[in-house]
């Protein structure tokens, strides 16, 4: 609906409770603020025009459903970013001159905003530099300028923002469509027309819109970072400079945030990584390679053991499978047409019949499937693999275990009949939450991923695709899961279901998934043998609860500060004599503890008791067994537990007894 008024001289407009204000034809979202109360018309940012957030100074048009934004919503506060953006923006240019100054993007993101620049005389933002920006945007907020919106052609904006050299703005304004709009910063008490973009007042591209005037900005702000930023995500554009922010509506919560990025810091896997001796990147294997410690492959192999046990008990069958396959493969199954510039390059002459590293396992798995004629009575089959799949990733974009090059996904694909899909579909949903709690990782949100009408990488019949999505959302309301749907974000192939955690400190991170597939059945002629004898098409299911071992990793030891819990610690128990006159009884606790199943690291060295508790302190041991004369003449033993402290001293059994109970309810 655009900005036409009523071709009378009045206006209705409809708010969220049904209720119907009339206005004079012309009137603003400010207007319907007053009209319905001075409370509103002060708190008042921005108005919600049938879905459309809108500026309060623009018309409202005739009919419209409108509802008021104010600053105590996520909607508000989201806004108020955008508009701080600019702000940081204009202060930007003030501090090191306009004419120095190219601006590219000001998005808001979670936690706050960024912004990328660029520099015509090369200069670089320095971490110091970020206090004078700052100081310079207080400023500005207080001289209470209006943010006042311009439209024009895209010939007149070619023409303006190109007297300004600036080939970014370009860039981005021809790829839209008329009318461009634009903000400029208007002093306080000025009108429209007395400040334009032909003046001195700072101005960018947006699409809007923003908060009635600086002054309005109700936010506490800290800029924190600046970083290197591709223009456009796009290696071989130019290098920006992005300056991130974070933004709060009360400063209660801005000091939080803060205090969580001060957290971070400490618990970044890298570095825990390291001192737990985990695991390790040298150049010499190759960037977001990782080599997993015999520490950290525990951990991997009591999380893959977990997985498997549950599988079984679900009727899921092991399968392995190569980490090549012929390129003609991923050309069958759509991935390298979607993967291709993502894939390492390939092994062999790609006209004799290249082989390429697997960006995915399920045409392998799909292989598997075709290698026997299909029977229902044999479905739902349900193969699953631990399998490493690889990604030519841009070093620019490697980080740590959160993103590699070669990682190993916890992959099943289950081969079902249509009735059977629904039943399917919420088994494999209830073991991803089950896994996700196990690992304290319980605060959770459902994201279903489906096809948009933009994008040219999706493969298959549009029916199909409807049908899968319906599918996918009827178990989630079935099941009372609560979830978002996020238009765009499906697989090639078809929709999925992702879980996305909130960590220890409040960052969110996709792990596992779930997406169902009428497309890879239909592209590699899959087919069963139905009750009726008729040949009919299995619907896939692709599954991963993990999503990667890898990149769970890099999350969890994060979120458990590199405190694994008893069951899943590398080491579970420090032995440690006091002098050697108890390493007999050492020997023997530390024996009895390996029989039973526990990782025991003997703390056997030559030196005080002190040292050795430090030490299983900074290794995050669960827990250290202290044998000293009075242990020996009482036949206990001396518990030191990370999480508890010192513990009453116990017999031998008992302490086997605790440890045993951690391991089986997982804790």
């Amino acid at each position: 609906m655009g900005d036409a008024t009523a071709s009378g001289d009045k206006v209705s407009i409809t708010l969220p409770d049904g209720s119907v204000r009339t206005l004079g034809a012309g009137a603003t979202g400010a207007d319907l603020a007053a009209d319905i109360g001075p409370g509103l018309a002060k708190a008042a940012l921005a108005v919600d025009v049938d879905g459309e957030l809108r500026d309060l100074s623009r018309p409202l048009p005739d009919g419209a459903t409108v509802s008021i934004v104010k600053g105590d919503g996520e909607q508000g506060l989201d806004l108020m970013r955008h508009s701080t953006a600019h702000v940081m923006a204009q202060a930007v240019m003030d501090v090191f001159g306009s004419s120095t100054v190219r601006l590219g993007i000001g998005p808001t993101i979670k936690n706050g905003f960024y912004y990328d620049f660029d520099f015509v005389d090369d200069r670089h933002i320095k971490e110091e530099d970020l206090a004078a920006i700052e100081a310079r945007m207080g400023e500005i907020i207080a001289a209470d300028q209006r943010f006042v919106r311009e439209e024009v052609t895209r010939e007149q904006a070619l023409e303006t923002w190109g007297a300004r050299d600036d080939r970014f703005k370009c860039e981005l304004i021809a790829e839209l469509e008329d009318p461009i709009s634009f903000y400029f910063n208007a002093p306080a008490g000025t009108q429209g027309a007395d400040v334009g973009a032909d003046g001195d007042a700072f101005v960018d591209l947006c699409l809007g819109p923003h908060v009635p005037s600086t002054g309005r900005l109700k936010v506490f702000y800290k800029l924190l970072s600046v970083a290197g930023a591709y223009w456009r995500g796009d290696e071989k554009n130019p290098m920006m400079q992005r300056v991130y922010a974070a933004c709060f509506a009360d400063k209660k919560a801005l000091k939080k945030h803060l205090g969580n990025l001060e957290e971070a810091s400490k618990r970044d896997h890298r570095k825990l990584g390291k001192q737990l001796k985990l695991f390790h990147f040298t150049d010499r294997v190759g960037p977001g390679l990782p080599l997993w410690l015999p520490r950290g492959a525990q951990v991997l192999e009591t999380l893959v053991d977990f997985l498997k046990a549950e599988q079984r008990k679900r009727g899921y069958q092991t399968v392995s499978t190569p980490h090549i396959g012929r390129l003609e493969l991923y050309k069958t199954s759509g991935h390298w047409f979607n993967y291709r510039d993502s894939m390492f390059p390939l092994l062999g002459d790609e006209e004799l019949g290249a082989f390429a590293l697997k960006p995915m396992n399920c045409p392998h798995h799909v292989e598997i499937y075709k290698s026997d004629a299909r029977s229902y009575r044999e479905l739902p089959l349900r193969l699953a693999e631990f399998g490493t799949v690889y990604r030519y990733e841009k070093s620019g974009e490697l980080g740590g275990l959160k993103r590699v090059r070669g990682f190993t996904v916890d992959d099943a694909h289950l081969f079902v009949t249509p009735d059977q899909l629904q039943d399917e579909f919420k088994g494999v949903v209830e073991l991803v939450r089950m896994v996700l709690n196990t690992l304290t990782l319980d605060s959770v949100e459902a994201r279903v991923g489906t096809r948009d009408n933009v994008s040219d990488k999706w493969v298959g019949e549009l029916d199909q695709w409807e049908r899968a999505q319906a599918e996918i959302i009827e178990a989630c309301e079935e099941m009372g899961l609560d979830f978002v749907v996020e238009e765009g974000e499906a697989a090639f192939y078809g929709p999925k279901l992702d879980f996305v955690v909130t960590d220890a400190l409040d960052r969110e991170w996709q792990l596992g998934t779930v997406q169902v597939d009428y497309n890879l059945p239909e592209r590699f002629d899959l087919e069963y043998t139905a009750k009726d004898g008729k040949r009919e098409r299995p619907i896939m299911i692709h599954r991963a609860p993990f999503g990667s071992l890898e990149r769970l990793m890099g999350v969890y030891i994060e979120h458990v500060a590199g405190a694994f819990p008893v069951w899943l610690a590398p080491v579970q128990v420090s032995v440690a004599p006091l002098t050697d006159d108890q390493l007999p009884a050492a020997r023997e606790l530390a024996t009895a503890l390996e029989q039973a199943g526990h990782r025991v690291h003997r703390s056997f060295e030559n030196e005080p008791i002190g040292p050795k508790i430090k030490r299983a302190r900074l290794e995050k041991i669960p827990y250290v067994a202290i044998l000293g004369p009075r242990e020996i003449d009482s036949s206990t033993v001396s518990v030191r537990s990370r999480e508890e402290g010192e513990l009453d001293p116990m017999t031998w059994d008992d302490f086997l007894g605790r440890l045993a109970t951690d391991v089986a309810e997982r804790r």
